[in-house]
């Protein structure tokens, strides 16, 4: 479907107030906006390639934009009347398409518009200093996911108590006086959405802040989706027990440098760094953020993956272009360029019991991919955090329409009917990139079946790796010995990419250099920013506050043990550290 655009001429007049809070304390709060400094993320990096990330579809299908629009809050109030700012999304000032926020795309015909996201809405940022926001495109959104999800599910359930409630939210998706037959039709559609979203809800995320602000379980909600709510029998294609707990919260990761890592993932499953492999990391993010995907089975190992399938493939590629483009930030404040320089040293430094933070996060020539891309060496290492989200790798589910299913039919071992929710991941993944290859097109469009006697062209070979190729079966042997092995990146633009560890446990670098006892058991999340301490203020407007436990429960999910490297630095030696670091 095309995108469709909406007049610019209407302009962004609510802007979210100076920290971004939960959803309940910001419903009955609108606020001038702050000035906004879009900070300097290179020279490729501008108001038309931030246009572009922004806005483009990538195939996500949320909610039929009409029902979006004729939703209402507990108190009466438009659904969309904040622009969703209350949940911690982000008006663009130029305007936004349909009074959406960032990040959230529209696609389809004037009145028949679909809202969608794509990767700007839980990575672009802004943090608060001194009265000033700065724009990080890119970063860690401060954004809460399952506040907007709860709030959706309920406004629908709303409109379907009863027939007076359903009556004006037809109209309003309908017209005036509209027959009974499409007021039917729309209430069966409506409650089939409502069906599947509520079983997603009941059983991934059933208690309040089971996420919180700026975190999110993407992998559980990913496996939980496809498994769940794809793969099931129509009209539902729910497989209820499919769906398991999302208790595995993360950090949304930065985006800068991503495509050039050599793994990437938070435990470092999948191989990256050409553009096939981008591909595939992106198609596996839109059919966990809502995209339409149905496979069907057509026996002999044979699955059509694109029958029902809504990624949208080219702007998918458009949008891995975009995040190659996005630099790292640079920090905007004075730097005390002579305590920076010691802070060089410090880096470089090791001692007999730990390695230099350097030997782990300096940039280093990684794996070579097809046909010739240089990536970013990424370790993936045990540092003693926080293991949960290993625990979700090894979740199994029953195997839905893909069980007998081949990448190569008639070659090949077939799907089981159960399996690991990580390998029925990766089956759709792959075959919707093979399917949808020139290459093979005409073959499959024929017959169903390859000709190629499972020969895969040197273009696409190295597909197989992005979920459970070579490197990666190494890495997951390497990590079954020590759970909760993570990537180690490249710590360029580190300082705008608060919290820390991969659980967003710890609120500042500064807190990052004290031994886990030390660190704070809790603390509160907003947009706020300590430029000393390098990370989020202890002072926040808002009221979510992040409760960590210590390294007695390392498979918390919400652990701040780990990674003690520099722990032991002198004072001086640390402050020194911190100022380096604003510089990279």
């Amino acid at each position: 479907m095309s995108h469709v655009r909406f007049s610019r001429a209407v302009k962004a007049l609510l802007c979210l107030s100076a920290v971004a809070m939960p959803s309940a304390a910001l419903r009955s709060q609108t606020v001038d906006p702050m000035p906004l400094v879009y900070l300097n993320q290179g020279t490729s990096w501008n108001a038309s390639t931030r246009e572009d990330f922004y806005w483009q579809d990538q195939g996500s299908q949320l909610i039929p934009y009409s029902w979006l629009q004729g939703l209402t809050t507990p108190d009466g109030k438009p659904f969309l009347t904040d622009k969703l700012q209350r949940y911690g999304y982000l008006a663009d000032r130029s305007g936004t398409p349909g009074d959406l926020p960032i990040g959230f795309t529209l696609t389809g015909t004037t009145g028949n518009e679909v809202v969608g996201m794509n990767c700007a809405a839980c990575h672009t940022r802004e943090i608060d200093v001194s009265g000033t926001s700065y724009r990080v495109d890119g970063g860690p959104a401060l954004t809460d996911f399952q506040g907007l999800l709860t709030d959706m599910i309920d406004a629908v359930g709303r409109v379907l108590q009863s027939d007076a409630s359903f009556a004006p939210f037809a109209v309003s998706v309908l017209g005036p006086n509209p027959d009974p037959v499409s007021v039917s039709e729309l209430k069966a559609t409506v409650q089939l959405w409502y069906t599947r979203e509520d079983a997603l809800r009941d059983r991934a995320y059933p208690t309040a802040n089971i996420w919180g602000l700026g975190r999110l379980d993407a992998v559980s909600m990913i496996f939980n989706r496809l498994t769940g709510l794809d793969i099931g029998k129509p009209p539902t294609y729910l497989i209820p027990n499919n769906i398991q707990l999302a208790d595995a919260p993360v950090r949304y990761p930065f985006l800068w440098n991503a495509a050039k890592q050599d793994m990437t993932q938070w435990p470092g499953f999948a191989d990256n760094g050409n553009d096939l492999l981008g591909l595939a990391r992106n198609l596996g993010e839109v059919y966990g953020v809502f995209a339409t995907f149905h496979p069907v089975n057509k026996g002999k190992g044979r699955v059509d993956f694109l029958a029902n399938n809504s990624a949208n493939f080219s702007g998918l590629g458009k949008l891995e272009g975009s995040i190659k483009l996005i630099g790292a930030p640079a920090w905007p404040w004075p730097i005390d360029q002579k305590l920076a320089a010691r802070g060089q040293q410090v880096w470089a430094m090791s001692t007999p019991d730990s390695p230099s933070c350097g030997s782990c996060h300096d940039q280093k020539a990684g794996k070579i991919r097809f046909p010739n891309f240089s990536t970013w060496a990424t370790p993936i290492q045990n540092v003693g955090t926080d293991t949960r989200e290993w625990d979700i790798l090894a979740r199994t589910a029953d195997s839905g329409s893909l069980a007998g299913g081949k990448l190569f039919p008639p070659f090949g071992t077939p799907i089981p009917q159960k399996t690991t929710s990580f390998s029925l991941l990766g089956f759709a993944v792959v075959g919707s990139i093979l399917q949808n290859a020139d290459p093979f097109k005409a073959s499959l469009a024929e017959t169903g079946t390859l000709k190629s006697n499972a020969k895969l062209p040197k273009s696409l070979e190295e597909i197989t790796g992005a979920f459970g190729g070579k490197s990666t079966t190494e890495a997951a042997s390497a990590a079954a010995v020590a759970p909760g092995s993570y990537e180690s990146r490249v710590m360029y633009g580190i300082w705008a990419a608060a919290p820390y560890l991969h659980n967003g446990s710890v609120p500042t670098l500064a807190d990052l250099l004290k031994p886990a006892a030390e660190r704070p058991a809790s603390f509160k999340m907003g947009r706020a920013y300590d430029v000393t301490r390098v990370g989020i203020a202890s002072q926040q407007a808002g009221n979510h506050v992040v409760t960590t436990t210590g390294c007695d429960q390392l498979n918390s999910g919400n652990s701040r043990c780990g990674h003690e490297f520099g722990t032991k630095f002198s004072a001086e030696d640390k402050a020194a550290l911190l100022e380096y670091l604003k510089m990279l």
